[in-house]
Parts: structure tokens; C-alpha cells; sequence
């Protein structure tokens, strides 16, 4: 697939195909993509392979519009929407090596459902805890 044109709409990055499809991906996905100014996000380079932003140090393939999951849900999405839990820190007390737990984030593995299960009630006890203090 190559995209022709790109733009920006809430938290969605869309691309127009060669084919004349409209296709898109959660900004969610990209940090500096998502927290970038308007400026910054129309200051970009497309080659063959996907677009890039060197002020931001960001690059979009254009494989990833693809994926499977163009908007995180899950464990993804709580850990992308929240940055301020710490995931090594949630990993460790769940038992599961930092490395798992940034897969399961990035969304290049998915969790059982026990897993995931055991990682949001862990979330939820470390919340409860928060809220005696």
C-alpha cells in the first residue's frame, strides 16, 4: 500500500491509498505524533516506505495501517492513555518480566484473558490502595 496524502482529525492520523482508500491508525500509538503541534505534525517526508517527521523523531510505516488493531484497546490502551503508571513497576508485582509487559503495550502480543484480567485488577488494588492514603 502506498499513502499519497495524510491529515490529522482528533486522535486519528488518516491516509488517503493509491487505490482512493481511506485508511487510519490511532495516534494513541505514536507519543510525540500525538502531543505534536499542528505545525510540527504538517512538517513531514514520504518515501516508499512510510512517512516520517525528523523534527519529532517519528515514523509511520504505511504496512502499519494494515494492522489488525489500528486503535489500542485493553491493557494497551490503559497504559497509553495513562502514562503516569509505571509498567516495569505493574509487571513486577503481577510477576510477568518488564519485556512481556511492553509487548502486551505495543500491542505485539496480546495477553489471555487471565492475564489481562490479572494485570487490570492489579491496576485496581494499586488504585484502592491510593485512595486509603
Amino acid at each position: 500500500m502506498i499513502i499519497t496524502k495524510i491529515w490529522f482529525d482528533k486522535d486519528r492520523i488518516y491516509g488517503l491509498t493509491d487505490k482512493g482508500e481511506t485508511v487510519w491508525q490511532s495516534l494513541l500509538w505514536y507519543k510525540r505524533l500525538n502531543a505534536a503541534t499542528e505545525e510540527q505534525r504538517n512538517n513531514y517526508e514520504m518515501d516508499d516506505e512510510g512517512i516520517h517527521w525528523y523534527d519529532l523523531d517519528e515514523d509511520v510505516s504505511f504496512e502499519s495501517f494494515e494492522y489488525d488493531d489500528p486503535e489500542p484497546q485493553g491493557i494497551s490502551r490503559l497504559f497509553l492513555t495513562h502514562p503516569e503508571l509505571n509498567a516495569s513497576a505493574i509487571a513486577r508485582r503481577v510477576g510477568i518480566s518488564q519485556s512481556l509487559m511492553a509487548q502486551y503495550i505495543n500491542g505485539t502480543k496480546k495477553p489471555s484473558k487471565d492475564r489481562e484480567n490479572l494485570i487490570l485488577d492489579t491496576v485496581r488494588t494499586i488504585g484502592s490502595e491510593l485512595t486509603t492514603i
